[in-house]
């Protein structure tokens, strides 16, 4: 919790509350008494519990597609993403939550674990609403001298 006071900026406060799991932050600027901005904040907490939900979307080195490697001692590699992903909505919209995936093509070996190889970007009518980078689960080695020639190859006819 940090409070302050200015003449210009009246009574402020930031605080947070957490319930079940969920921590939930607010923040109000320029209340006109003490008193006025502590209720403020513990209506805005009370309303972001009653009216939102936070949603765990994907943990952390669960396995979210799998994407086609080139040139790589393997040919299929997981991508993940670094920390667990929550979404918080207004309470009933998760169902209408979209996850479009895109990833880095072509992917090349060698790959590092923890490497960006995507995004995940998730819509809500159409809209953006977040966005996350997709990360190798796990390290990739560059193939023998006949993987990489025979995958330099493929990438030329595709």
């Amino acid at each position: 919790m940090k409070t302050g006071h200015t003449e210009s900026a009246g009574y402020c406060l930031i605080s947070s509350a957490k319930r079940d799991n969920t921590r939930r932050i607010s923040v109000v600027l320029g209340a006109p008494t003490d008193a006025a901005r502590a209720t403020e904040s513990q209506k805005l907490l009370n309303y972001s519990f009653q009216f939102f939900d936070s949603t765990l979307v994907y943990k952390k080195d669960q396995s979210v597609n799998q994407l086609k490697v080139w040139k790589g001692s393997d040919n299929l590699l997981n991508s993940t993403v670094a920390n667990d992903l929550y979404l918080t909505l207004p309470k009933g919209e998760y169902a209408n939550v979209k996850a479009v995936i895109s990833s880095t093509q072509p992917l090349i070996a060698p790959i590092k674990k923890g490497q960006v190889v995507g995004t995940v970007k998730f819509m809500l009518n159409g809209k953006i609403i977040d966005q996350r980078p997709l990360v190798a689960a796990k390290a990739v080695e560059t193939a023998g001298i006949l993987g990489r020639a025979w995958d330099s190859i493929k990438l030329l006819i595709q």
